[in-house]
């Protein structure tokens, strides 16, 4: 049986996610704290960690959404991100669109799944899982060593280094381009 959310519940919801999101953007998201967003919040820290344990979670619940979307072009989307493209331009339209989701919402992204924490989150497996199959697909040689080197570059502290080196948008993503061509036959 599912709890409706009671409305005080939802507007403090919404003043915490809304609170942490100007923070996140405002600076660097490794460095915001719990008391941070209780404060710019206006709620006590025992109402915020009622709902989210830690930082993190806070960051992964506002990319939450973001990534599911995503995931759902992945699956169901058109062509080539979605299925009914060749491996090599299904991945292609994947790096892209990763670089595009990097681009909107990696201040997000790395307060939510920098450093190990990456691999621990559900959307980087579903990524792997995705690369993974179309490694298969493609008949690359050994794509289980593959899938994780072809996500590193877009690791959050990987591409907003390369940002501050300089490097646009569309030099990242013809890189990974021919990456993508590189690895599938």
């Amino acid at each position: 049986m599912e709890t409706k959310e009671r409305a005080d519940a939802a507007r403090n919801r919404a003043k915490v996610l809304d609170a942490a999101a100007r923070l996140f953007a405002a600076g660097d998201p490794r460095a915001v704290t719990m008391e941070d967003i209780a404060r710019a919040a206006g709620v006590g820290r025992g109402t915020l960690y009622r709902r989210y344990p830690d930082v993190t979670s806070i960051a992964a619940a506002l990319l939450d959404e973001h990534e599911r979307l995503l995931q759902g072009e992945l699956l169901q989307g058109a062509p080539p991100l979605g299925p009914g493209a060749p491996p090599r331009e299904r991945l292609t339209a994947f790096f892209t669109a990763m670089i595009d989701l990097l681009e909107q919402h990696g201040h997000l992204v790395l307060g939510a799944e920098a450093g190990a924490k990456r691999f621990a989150v559900g959307a980087y497996g579903f990524w792997r899982a995705h690369v993974l199959a179309l490694l298969r697909e493609a008949g690359t040689p050994d794509p289980e060593a593959l899938a994780d080197a072809l996500l590193a570059p877009l690791a959050p502290e990987v591409f907003l280094h390369q940002r501050g080196q300089g490097l646009s948008t569309d030099r990242l993503k013809t890189a990974l381009t021919r990456l993508a061509h590189a690895v599938t036959p």
